[in-house]
């Protein structure tokens, strides 16, 4: 019965991540400034909290204190960067490509966390890492060699690789945190922080005379990913891990591309060509592998 409510948050948890690609893309269709709306969800999304995780701050207070940098940090890369870098690419790709990239980050992770020296890496991880870099290659250059050697790649495609890479520092910071907060209040926290962050990006929008207009339908887009692919998605995949471990549950994040895939095509009309295939197949094979175990004989 656990292992099945485990199942269900999992599943909600990639399509609300699936559904912000969706927003992502609806935005630059409809000339909502990307940064402007990174900066106003997130601070939705603080202000929804704080009823909630205003005495756990003050009780944690001293744990928040001494560990500012590492929480800078994490909401530097995650709120302050990722979400950027994620909107900023749907301005110029496909949201197929986007959501394809993000498979990635678990072997991006490995890759950091042997270079940061915070976990070992095996044959197998190094081994799922190099085709995981061949399937992201395979979608930038489109099985094209001509796009590898003039170097002549989707603005959009180069932009989500920097997301993915931020996306895989701000998971390893996660793991080299010493401290334990609750889950909310780390939410929280790190949301301050990435608003700090996103700041400086929205005031620049906004002397560039890139202004959001306020509407009902904007309400409801706000509203939309302050619930669900930011609390909705770190409570349901939080509380599934906490079921049936990192590693079971890390194997669902192949579902956003392909609900993003669905809702792609459907929606935008996109279309999902060879390449995608060959990209998808090769990165979910290097996941498999990184996560293969060497047995002591």
């Amino acid at each position: 019965m656990q292992n099945t409510k485990a199942y269900i948050m999992l599943v909600c948890a990639t399509l609300f991540w699936a559904g912000n690609f969706m927003i992502g893309k609806f935005v630059f269709l409809n000339d909502i400034p990307p940064l402007s709306l990174v900066f106003y969800r997130w601070l939705l999304v603080w202000l929804i909290l704080l009823p909630f995780t205003l005495k756990e701050i003050l009780k944690f207070k001293d744990t928040i204190f001494n560990n500012l940098p590492l929480l800078f940090f994490l909401g530097f890369t995650s709120v302050g960067l990722f979400n950027s870098f994620t909107y900023l690419s749907l301005i110029h790709t496909q949201v197929i490509n986007a959501t394809l990239f993000n498979t990635a980050i678990p072997a991006v992770i490995i890759l950091l966390c042997f270079l940061f020296k915070i976990e070992k890496t095996n044959k197998f991880q190094i081994l799922g890492l190099i085709i995981s870099v061949i399937g992201i290659f395979s979608i930038i250059t489109k099985l094209d060699i001509e796009i590898l050697l003039s170097l002549n790649f989707n603005k959009g495609d180069i932009i989500m690789l920097g997301g993915v890479i931020t996306w895989g520092v701000y998971s390893t910071l996660l793991k080299k945190k010493k401290f334990t907060l609750p889950l909310l209040t780390l939410v929280h926290i790190i949301c301050t922080f990435g608003l700090i962050c996103v700041l400086p990006q929205f005031l620049y929008e906004f002397s560039q005379g890139h202004r959001i207009e306020f509407d009902i339908n904007l309400l409801y887009i706000l509203v939309f990913l302050a619930l669900f692919p930011s609390v909705g998605s770190y409570y349901c995949w939080a509380g599934a891990v906490s079921i049936i471990g990192a590693n079971r549950a890390g194997i669902f994040l192949s579902l956003i591309p392909l609900f993003s895939t669905i809702m792609a095509i459907t929606i935008f009309n996109e279309k999902f060509e060879f390449f995608h295939l060959i990209g998808a197949v090769l990165i979910i094979l290097g996941l498999v592998l990184s996560n293969k175990e060497i047995k002591n004989a």
